[in-house]
């Protein structure tokens, strides 16, 4: 009967029990599932969905902060190019000013020193001429001497010879440099007026 009995039952079909059996496993494990799993996943979804939004408004919200400091350095930059433009137009002026200053200075100082030269270059003409003065004088007064034969020791004769004598021979200088004149033999013995 057994083996009638297994003959007339399907074998596709599961035996009762397996299956109230398997009913019940799944009952619980869908209770199980349901109650403790799903809701630690959704709780879990949820955090990360949380998470990933946050995390995409924080990103939004730095990448707007990095816009402003961008926005915020480059307003910097373009200020401090404009003040380094100031100061370098600025600094060119203040050369430029320098410079002219420099150059007034060292004109002032060439005419300063140009002048003194002149001075000094008169000062020792004079002392040249003063001693070439005294030189000549000696010289014609001793030279007159001889000539006339007596001596001009008396120093108001001589001092006046020696100044006509002098005189002449500016003006002898004044027409040889006209080149209208030039020494001739009346005037060399002029001064033997004063005999």
């Amino acid at each position: 009967m057994n083996i009638r009995a297994a003959e007339s039952a399907n074998p596709l079909l599961p035996p009762v029990g397996e299956i109230v059996i398997g009913t019940i496993t799944f009952a619980i494990a869908f209770f199980v599932l349901a109650k403790f799993v799903w809701p630690r996943f959704e709780q879990v979804f949820r955090a990360r969905r949380e998470a990933i939004e946050g995390g995409i408004e924080r990103a939004e919200a730095m990448q707007a902060e990095a816009q402003a400091a961008l926005e915020q350095y480059r307003a910097q930059l373009a200020e401090a190019r404009t003040e380094a433009a100031q100061i370098r137009d600025q600094a060119r002026a203040e050369g430029q000013q320098i410079l002219e200053e420099l150059r007034a200075q060292a004109q002032e100082e060439s005419a300063r020193i140009v002048a003194r030269g002149e001075e000094q270059l008169a000062t020792s003409r004079q002392q040249v001429v003063n001693e070439l003065r005294g030189q000549i004088g000696r010289l014609a007064v001793d030279l007159a001497g001889r000539v006339v034969g007596e001596s001009l020791e008396d120093q108001a004769r001589r001092s006046g010879t020696v100044d006509r004598f002098l005189d002449q021979l500016d003006g002898m200088a004044g027409t040889s440099a006209d080149g209208r004149g030039g020494a001739t033999g009346s005037s060399v013995y002029a001064p033997q007026g004063d005999r």
